[in-house]
């Protein structure tokens, strides 16, 4: 048997949410939500119930409630639902539709047809089954949008953090000529690669490889990159910064996502005091996108 957690959530909390379920482990997740009503999302988790009994459940609760508080929020009451071990592996792909993103691109999961309506779109084919989401994150929108506006094409692009890969198997879409990315989770490692392969990239085209901005600057092998990708927590990517020369070249352009306009300022005077040129790209309610260069 299992228990499948129902928790609405809103638009802000999905990724720490999703970040701290897969910290603790739990990788059966899934963010419902639709694509004509993106700010009503619901937070889906199954979890083996001989793991779980009440009083274990009870306290995942209470160890999700700070990251609401973070953002001055609260979160809603869980609805706990019990499911027969049948039932469980397919009653999260219901909640799955196609989604247009900007203009051109279209994330489609791996089950279904593109709709007719879509067909002049590029289709982005993903597995949604994993903790990593599938670009329904506003920080991941913001990339994906960004990238539709000025395409990489014929650019080498790195991905640092790449969760599903959608970015990269986005940027191959929009005209880039390889993807290099890394991420420290050999689940996200796992997740891309066979995100790529629902696409039909080869591993020439889109390479994953567990690792950070290290390993990234290694595969790179002395030529930096013309796009670098970043779709991480703010924190983490002021950590991160002072190694991103050694991963975008000169002239080069950098895609950051993942913060909250608020933590903008002070990642802004960071990657200035390191040499970069930083600009506030665009938002998508409390979430920003920035723009290096050098």
């Amino acid at each position: 048997m299992w228990w499948r957690l129902s928790l609405p959530v809103q638009p802000e909390l999905e990724e720490s949410l999703l970040w701290k379920l897969n910290d603790l482990g739990l990788h059966r997740v899934a963010i419902q939500h639709a694509p004509e009503t993106p700010d009503q999302r619901t937070l889906l988790a199954w979890l083996p119930a001989y793991e779980w009994p009440e009083d274990q459940r009870s306290e995942l609760f209470l160890t999700l409630m700070p990251l609401a508080a973070t953002f001055h929020l609260t979160l809603a009451q869980p609805v706990w639902d019990e499911l027969a071990d049948e039932d469980w592996s397919r009653s999260w792909k219901q909640h799955w539709q196609p989604d247009p993103v900007g203009q051109r691109l279209l994330i489609l999961p791996a089950w279904l047809e593109v709709p007719d309506e879509h067909a002049h779109r590029l289709v982005l084919k993903m597995d949604p089954g994993s903790a990593f989401g599938t670009g329904s994150h506003p920080t991941t929108r913001l990339c994906l949008e960004a990238l539709e506006q000025t395409p990489p094409s014929g650019l080498r692009v790195a991905d640092l953090g790449c969760g599903s890969g959608v970015l990269g198997v986005a940027a191959l879409a929009l005209g880039a000529r390889q993807v290099l990315s890394v991420d420290t989770d050999s689940l996200a490692v796992r997740a891309t690669t066979d995100n790529a392969d629902l696409n039909g990239l080869s591993a020439d085209q889109l390479s994953v490889t567990l690792g950070s901005v290290e390993v990234l600057a290694t595969l790179l092998e002395g030529q930096p990159a013309d796009l670098l990708l970043c779709n991480i927590l703010a924190p983490v990517i002021e950590a991160l910064s002072p190694q991103f020369e050694s991963v975008l070249r000169p002239g080069g352009r950098g895609l950051l996502s993942g913060l909250l306009v608020e933590q903008a300022p002070r990642l802004t005077q960071v990657l200035e005091s390191l040499g970069w040129i930083v600009e506030p790209l665009a938002e998508q309610g409390r979430w920003g996108l920035l723009e290096i260069r050098r």
